[in-house]
C-alpha cells in the first residue's frame, strides 16, 4: 500500500505534469474527460510528475514513443482527489483519484523525440 502524505499548501500555486501518447490526448480533446491511459486505469489514479521528475518518467515508461504530448496543470485546480504518494525512488508523486477534465489542463505541447530521447520545454516550474 502507498504511503498517503497531505497535498503541499495550497497557498501556493504548482503546476503537475501528465504525458498523454497521441490517441490518449485526443480523446481528451474529443470527450473532455480521462480516466487515464491502461497504467493509470489498472492502478486506479491519474500519474502524474512535477517538473523535476517528468525525464525520469519519460525515460522509464515512455523510451522510443514518438507523437507525445505534455500536460500542465496546476495542481491547487484538482482538489482533494490530488494525493501525493511514495512511488519511484521514494520521491512523491502526484496521483489523480478522479478523471481529469480538459478545462483543467492549462497547456498541452508536443514532446519531440530525439535520438537522444524527448525534448521537454525549458521553462518547466
Amino acid at each position: 500500500m502507498a504511503l498517503t502524505l497531505p497535498m503541499p499548501s495550497r497557498m501556493w500555486s504548482r503546476m503537475i505534469y501528465k504525458i498523454f501518447r497521441a490517441d490518449e490526448w485526443a480523446s481528451l480533446e474529443r470527450e473532455h474527460v480521462t480516466h487515464g491511459a491502461p497504467v493509470d486505469l489498472a492502478d486506479g489514479f491519474i500519474h502524474f510528475s512535477t517538473a523535476a521528475q517528468l525525464a525520469g518518467t519519460a525515460a522509464k515508461h515512455f523510451a522510443g514513443c514518438d507523437g507525445l504530448w505534455l500536460a500542465a496543470i496546476d495542481e491547487t485546480r484538482l482538489g482533494d482527489a490530488l494525493n501525493w504518494e511514495v512511488s519511484r525512488g521514494g520521491a512523491l508523486f502526484p496521483h489523480l483519484y478522479r478523471p481529469l477534465r480538459r478545462s483543467e489542463v492549462d497547456w498541452c505541447v508536443r514532446m519531440p523525440l530525439t535520438a537522444a530521447g524527448h525534448v521537454l520545454p525549458d521553462d518547466l516550474a
